[in-house]
């Protein structure tokens, strides 16, 4: 598919950007349609962004925020994102919809928050891993293959079980916004772009993408 890409080595001039970014699509898709429905991952690199978007003017009230991927930990755990989700958007009265990876029935609880999902997403954030995995999309994994569910569990991945959206799932995104920084995602950046679908990054479709990343590649 096409990404379109902005660059700036400027990082926190880049989490301004994409914040901007974000506001602008949910006061489009509140004016066309009420309410404005967001997936956003996890990883090391979004939480100044998400800072960022609540100094933006955007509509909290008709916004729901749903999660791409989450490890299986309890409540507040540093390794959840959901623990840096809710710190980054800390007084602003946003609708989190959270993974439920606290159940002991965790192929049931992937079931019901399947149900929850919208029938579209007018944006969906991801990162890109050096590896080249998107969401907890890892390579070799079976998940990849799921294709019968919107949300599906992986083995485990650094030291964790994961829920995630799969591909089915993120083929409902109007508008994809990945924000890649760090040299280690150099290569992988290559290859997301050249369309190789040989990493899992490469196997994401949406109407339309955004690559913003503090990265040169030819």
């Amino acid at each position: 598919m096409h990404h379109d890409v902005l660059v700036d080595a400027d990082l926190d001039e880049l989490a301004r950007h994409g914040a901007r970014v974000i506001a602008a699509h949910a006061r489009d898709a509140v004016t066309a349609r009420g309410r404005f429905t967001m997936a956003v991952s996890g990883g090391h690199n979004p939480w100044t962004m998400f800072r960022e978007l609540t100094s933006c003017d955007v509509p909290w009230g008709q916004t729901q925020i749903f999660q791409v991927d989450e490890r299986v930990a309890p409540r507040g755990d540093r390794d959840r994102n959901l623990t840096y989700l809710e710190d980054s958007l800390r007084g602003v009265d946003a609708d989190i919809v959270a993974m439920p990876v606290e159940d002991d029935d965790l192929d049931a609880a992937a079931a019901r928050y399947e149900q929850r999902l919208p029938a579209r997403f007018d944006l969906i954030h991801l990162g890109l891993g050096p590896d080249g995995h998107t969401a907890s999309l890892v390579a070799h994994d079976p998940v990849l293959e799921v294709n019968d569910r919107m949300v599906a569990l992986t083995g485990p991945y650094q030291g964790r079980r994961r829920m995630t959206l799969t591909y089915r799932a993120l083929a409902r995104g109007e508008q994809l916004l990945w924000l890649i920084t760090g040299e280690e995602a150099r290569s992988a950046l290559t290859l997301l772009l050249a369309g190789d679908a040989t990493i899992p990054a490469g196997r994401v479709h949406a109407a339309h993408s955004l690559v913003m990343t503090d990265l040169t590649v030819a």
